[in-house]
């Protein structure tokens, strides 16, 4: 049986609180996210591969599947 990665993750904006419910990519690493709200441009924090690692409720797919994350 395949492991099936988690698509959906909840991003929080660290500015402004504001949530939002996002579809991770299966094929790229997301580095810089956009705010909806205040429209502040998000980075992954420090050690982390990507803004859904840093600021999602679910960890990226690469990471869910125990393999390297965009490298």
């Amino acid at each position: 049986m395949e492991n099936t990665p988690n698509l959906q993750s909840t991003l929080t904006c660290p500015e402004c609180g504001f949530v939002k419910e996002e579809t991770m990519p299966t094929d790229a690493c997301q580095y810089f996210y956009e705010c909806a709200n205040c429209h502040i441009v998000l980075k992954p924090k420090q050690g982390d591969c990507c803004v859904y690692c840093s600021y999602g409720t679910v960890a990226c797919p690469p990471i869910q599947l125990n393999k390297s994350c965009c490298s």
